[in-house]
């Protein structure tokens, strides 16, 4: 072999070396920066004319491992959605404050009942009744702070959502200019490693956002899809990301996709986004619905008792509430007695109509019956109440005022057959002696039923936005009132596989009259109410605001309570007798001021059977305002200890998870050492070969002279 041969090849030896030495010191230097991939120098030797002339570098090859790599990408959208999850679930819980504690929201109405039954000791004295006064207000103001707790945390989710999607936008414009970088540096021949290195880091920070599928391409770019397919960022560019926040539906986040102009619904797989998504749509609004819930069945419990009950003396007027019914079709679905009375400021029962409404009859003062229909039910009662009383009704209100000053109406069901509709008596029915009341419609037990005429007008729309479990949108569904009919009517169009919602649930009407939906699979379709142009009669309810549907009306239920004005302005208001229309007959009075049975009865509501509605993670259920508490704190601490323990479980995967990446891709000091020893030998000899060339050059030059 010549020796320039010789020289040519030892300088190969000497430059492959160099290269060699320099990656294994950029892996070094990058020991600890995330998302760098080690460098390994892939040689090959030069040969000509079958004789081997030295050694070349072929590439400078970034140790990539795709499926690891996607596993770790996976872990990571895994940890970023439970970690989210976990955090605002459990500053859900601490809005209810410690349960161990006394004085802890799910704990203030033991307190309540407490007091009814220290008032009951001593019904003619304003104190107790005071402190009954005091410490509902206190559960009322309470809940509100509540329930503007969980109000914030769908505010905090907007906010973070819409952060989270400005970053996405950015990372997925960064990667697409990347891309192109890397494509003209490897059409070029040069190193891109650099930036795929920066690329790889702006897919990680991505995966901790949402998740997504990555692929490269044989031009060293990367096409970044959804976990659907959706195109993010490729060869073409980036896509843009836009969140809707929705005030009534479920808030979603659009994409418009690289060179395609129409936009549609994300499917953002998992991720810190799906998990606010999850929450602002799901999981919050089923706590906000719960404490709803919670909270009118325990208003609902308390003004049963109340109903029952009468002040002393009696006020000269009950006000009811608004039913967002009509008179005739509310009288027409009521059984039972009730009995109407007209009591004197010293307790004397001045008039009495027993309402018997199983026999369509009213008899006045023990007298004969008369019969009486639902459609003339309030010029009948009028009739009946003999000018010491009148009743009146408009909006939905039933109201009746006894006729002379110091004169009041009191009302009581039979204790045998009592009157109900919907599952209430007639003074709860209409809210005629409520301690606690609403100016909104909150009682959805409208006692309707099938046969009932629906009463809304034909041609109003409702529409629907349909969610799956975890609350994304999947479509929208309008349905049409149909010609005046009944209330099986109306279902059927709600429940309708085309033009209503029968492709996802069904809605039912119970024995109350409370209308629910309820989807075809466990856990399956979710809905919200995006628009409501139904009209029940003249000025009445919408649909929506009547029955109470989808999560947004529901939960704002929890806040519309007050105590009665009246009696929050004077205690002694407060209805703490019962009726006792047997004394009449031996001319004694029928009201006593002394009177504590009525506090016992409020005292005694706590353990009193009430239905609870569905919401969120809690079925509908029978049970104590007082156990209901219990199962809402137990639901609460569920759903927080499962959601730190699904953070604790994601963290400890996308660890192992990134901990086999870097066995792969990462760099280990101890096996670079020996790649620098073994470049440096390489390096030293290919030197040595250098010098020996030299010297063998300069000896032959010394002979020729």
């Amino acid at each position: 072999m010549a020796i320039n041969s010789v020289m040519a090849a030892a300088l190969s030896g000497l430059q492959t070396a160099q290269t060699g030495l320099t990656t294994v010191s950029n892996n070094i230097t990058n020991v600890n920066t995330p998302g760098y991939a080690r460098e390994v120098v892939q040689q090959a030797p030069l040969v000509a004319g079958g004789i081997g002339s030295g050694v070349t570098v072929i590439d400078v090859q970034r140790i990539t491992n795709h499926f690891l790599e996607q596993a770790s990408l996976s872990a990571s959208s895994s940890a970023g959605s439970a970690s989210i999850i976990s955090n605002l679930l459990g500053q859900a819980q601490s809005a209810f404050g410690d349960p161990t504690q006394t004085s802890s929201y799910l704990n203030q109405l033991s307190t309540v009942f407490s007091d009814f039954a220290a008032a009951a000791n001593d019904p003619a004295s304003s104190l107790p009744r005071s402190q009954v006064i005091d410490d509902l207000t206190s559960f009322l103001d309470t809940t509100q702070t509540v329930a503007g707790s969980l109000a914030g945390l769908n505010t905090q989710a907007d906010t973070q959502i819409g952060s989270d999607v400005g970053q996405i936008n950015q990372l997925l414009s960064q990667i697409a200019t990347l891309n192109t970088s890397i494509t003209s540096a490897v059409a070029q021949g040069t190193d891109a490693s650099a930036s795929q290195d920066s690329q790889g880091q702006l897919i990680s920070q991505l995966s901790s956002l949402m998740q997504v599928n990555v692929s490269t391409q044989p031009n060293g770019s990367v096409v970044v899809r959804s976990s659907v397919g959706q195109l993010l960022a490729g060869p073409g560019g980036s896509a843009t990301l836009t969140y809707t926040p929705s005030v009534s539906g479920f808030s979603g986040v659009t994409v418009v996709q690289p060179a395609d102009p129409q936009s549609s619904t994300l499917a953002v797989g998992n991720g810190e986004l799906q998990g606010l998504l999850s929450l602002r749509n799901s999981q919050i609004p089923g706590i906000q619905a719960q404490l709803a819930s919670y909270v009118q069945g325990s208003v609902t419990a308390i003004n049963a008792a109340h109903n029952a009950n009468s002040a002393v003396p009696p006020p000269q007027t009950l006000t009811g509430r608004n039913t967002g019914l009509d008179l005739t079709t509310a009288i027409g679905d009521f059984s039972g007695v009730t009995n109407v009375a007209v009591v004197d400021s010293g307790g004397n029962l001045l008039q009495q109509v027993s309402i018997d409404f199983g026999a369509d009859t009213m008899s006045v003062n023990g007298n004969p019956a008369t019969p009486f229909s639902a459609s003339s039910f309030l010029t009948d009662l009028n009739t009946a109440l003999g000018g010491q009383a009148t009743a009146s009704f408009s909006n939905g209100q039933l109201s009746l005022s006894a006729t002379a000053s110091g004169t009041g109406v009191a009302i009581q069901d039979d204790p045998t057959t009592p009157s109900r509709d919907g599952g209430q008596g007639f003074s709860q029915f209409f809210g005629l002696n409520d301690l606690i009341t609403s100016n909104q419609i909150t009682n959805f037990n409208t006692g309707l039923t099938a046969t009932d005429d629906n009463g809304f007008t034909p041609g109003g729309q409702i529409t629907f936005q349909i969610a799956d479990a975890s609350g994304t949108p999947q479509n929208t569904v309008t349905v049409t009132v149909p010609p005046a009919g009944t209330m099986q009517d109306l279902l059927d169009a709600l429940n309708a596989p085309i033009g209503g919602v029968g492709q996802y649930g069904q809605f039912n009407l119970n024995s109350a009259g409370a209308l629910s939906f309820t989807p075809n699979t466990p856990g399956g379709a979710s809905i919200a109410v995006t628009a409501d142009t139904t009209q029940r009669g003249t000025g009445g309810p919408s649909m929506t605001q009547l029955f109470g549907i989808g999560a947004s009306t529901q939960a704002q239920v929890a806040t519309a309570f007050q105590i009665r004005s009246d009696i929050a302005a004077n205690p002694m208001n407060m209805a703490l007798a019962q009726l006792d229309l047997s004394a009449a007959a031996n001319n004694a009075p029928v009201l006593a001021i002394g009177d504590g049975s009525g506090a016992t009865a409020l005292s005694q509501a706590a353990s009193a059977a009430t239905s609870f509605a569905a919401a969120g993670s809690l079925p509908a259920q029978s049970t104590t305002v007082l156990q209901y508490a219990a199962n809402l704190g137990g639901s609460l601490g569920q759903q927080a200890a499962a959601a730190t323990s699904a953070s604790s479980a994601a963290q400890a995967v996308q660890t192992e998870a990134n901990t086999r990446l870097q066995s792969v891709e990462g760099v280990n000091l101890d096996e670079e050492l020996v790649n620098m020893t073994t470049y440096q030998q390489a390096y030293n000899a290919s030197a040595r070969l250098i010098q020996a060339s030299q010297s063998m050059l300069n000896t032959l030059l010394q002979m020729v002279q």
